[in-house]
């Protein structure tokens, strides 16, 4: 396993790489911001995706709830690191957490501004379920927006309220948090809500800060226990869903079966959104986790979002049944159940 734990990235975030796009880009003069934009918007292969005929009253995971979670943490507002809303959503998330039986702790650490340089709170938010295993599985996702909707044409300054890109993957845990408690799985579970992954102000800024602290502390101090794997959930509540296969989720020979086993789960139950081809190479949370920590990761995204970045990231763009299917196939893979609604019915 791959274990370079100086390493970090800078430039953007989500970088898919295409040797005619690429050469397009130098042609054209575009940044890597430019370039996320332009191959991470392609519509041409989403007609390619087959749809599950799956209702929300066929899946047994609650994506209506899931979905009024997602809409009350929008209601907050922006939550970029170090913001009012920010503290709301952690205050909200920690007692929802701690009703439910979490072993809640914040994570906290400060990063200087990259417009100014002054000390910027964070804080990634640690909620730990049957505690006393010391085999675990990490399931994370990012809780921060981004300051301002900087891909957006027409105010790149306004509200950003990162409906998927943040909140989706945040509703799904708060859903997923009623039903680890009596899940049977041999694992642990531990979520992870990372801080500062898209506290930028240009496309070409530093990403993923919570990811890399988490995973620096996790590789120079171990704890007793050890993660056999991490699952990072981002923009997952994509109201047009298909999720490919991460291209560095395959190529890492520690991560190819955890991929081959989450697609195979969404295969059995008939989530047919879970498409088991690759097609982008994402810089995201999960590069730290398993670059930095050492932990096999892999990441589940939706890509296709053309409203990645923008104004239009609300909560209308999302859905109850995309929330409702990605869930299933996590908690699913956590702790099979065997039975599973429709699960194996469709095919693919």
């Amino acid at each position: 396993m791959p274990k370079n734990r100086q390493q970090h990235f800078e430039g953007s975030r989500h970088w898919p790489i295409g040797a005619v796009v690429v050469g397009l880009i130098a042609a054209l003069g575009l940044g890597l911001g430019g370039m996320a934009l332009l191959i991470g918007h392609g519509g041409a292969q989403k007609a390619e995706a087959a749809v599950s005929r799956l209702r929300l009253e066929d899946i047994p995971f609650d994506g209506q709830r899931a979905y009024g979670y997602l809409k009350k943490i929008c209601d907050l507002g922006p939550r970029f690191s170090g913001s009012k809303g920010m503290e709301a959503q952690q205050k909200l998330l920690v007692e929802h957490f701690s009703k439910l039986g979490g072993k809640v702790l914040l994570q906290r650490f400060e990063v200087p501004h990259p417009r100014d340089g002054s000390r910027v709170p964070m804080a990634n938010l640690i909620v730990q379920w049957h505690p006393e295993s010391k085999d675990r599985v990490l399931v994370c996702t990012h809780y921060d927006t981004l300051p301002y909707p900087m891909l957006d044409r027409r105010d790149p300054r306004g509200v950003f309220l990162g409906a998927n890109d943040g909140a989706s993957g945040v509703a799904i845990l708060m859903e997923l948090a009623h039903d680890v408690p009596k899940l049977e799985t041999k694992y642990g579970v531990d979520f992870a809500l990372f801080d500062g992954e898209d506290f930028v102000f240009h496309p070409d800024g530093v990403y993923c800060l919570g990811s890399k602290h988490f995973a620096e502390s996790y590789a120079a101090d171990r704890p007793a226990y050890r993660y056999r794997w991490g699952v990072l959930l981002d923009m997952v509540g994509d109201a047009d869903l298909q999720i490919y296969q991460e291209r560095n989720s395959v190529w890492w020979a520690d991560t190819r079966p955890l991929v081959e086993e989450i697609w195979g789960t969404a295969r059995r139950l008939g989530v047919r959104e879970f498409i088991a081809r690759k097609k982008y190479e994402v810089r995201d949370d999960h590069v730290m986790l398993h670059n930095v920590g050492g932990i096999a990761a892999c990441d589940i995204i939706d890509f296709d979002y053309p409203a990645w970045h923008t104004r239009a990231d609300t909560p209308e763009q999302c859905s109850a049944l995309s929330l409702a299917k990605v869930g299933w196939v996590v908690r699913e893979w956590l702790a099979p159940s065997g039975r599973g609604g429709r699960q194996g019915g469709e095919g693919n």
